[in-house]
């Protein structure tokens, strides 16, 4: 769901409009500020022509990788941007050339391995933490917290939501 990049968003004042699908998901969607869509209801166009009336969103933030990435860039605008936190995967890259669009992948670990700009990593962290401290931003846990005897049993579980494992 990316509830963390719904969370930042809404905290710049963006409009948000997040996939997910069930009743209960679709709820945690609407708690953290953003618009729900159901992604198994409506196909990408549909729910574009929809919630945007055809004009396709500015900026998309994609968390599922694969083949929903390709979705990514049938929803955002003409020169638009997408964002990806999961780009491990073999993709035709012409519907983001057709769009314009621009690719960015995330995965802010690999400046740190690399020891490349580590301070404006502080910043950023810094930022963060305010939002953490004024509360808003908090992650979406699932209510099941396992030991670490237990962390094969957690892996399962692990589709279901974020889960914490005791050490």
């Amino acid at each position: 769901m990316g509830h963390i990049g719904v969370k930042l968003a809404r905290s710049l004042g963006a409009d948000v409009y997040a996939t997910d699908s069930g009743n209960a998901r679709l709820s945690v969607v609407r708690d953290l500020g953003a618009e729900a869509v159901d992604f198994k209801a409506e196909t990408v166009e549909d729910y574009v022509a929809k919630h945007t009336g055809g004009a396709d969103f500015d900026a998309v933030l994609e968390t599922v990788g694969a083949a929903n990435l390709i979705n990514s860039f049938n929803a955002v605008v003409l020169n638009g941007h997408v964002a990806t936190t999961l780009a491990l995967a073999e993709l035709d890259l012409s519907w983001a050339h057709l769009k314009g669009a621009s690719l960015h992948v995330i995965f802010m670990l690999i400046p740190m391995l690399h020891d490349k700009d580590r301070a404006d990593h502080g910043v950023i962290l810094a930022e963060l933490a305010k939002l953490v401290d004024s509360g808003a931003l908090k992650p979406v846990l699932d209510k099941s917290q396992f030991p670490l005897e237990e962390v094969n049993a957690a892996y399962d579980r692990l589709a279901s939501g974020k889960v914490v494992v005791d050490v």
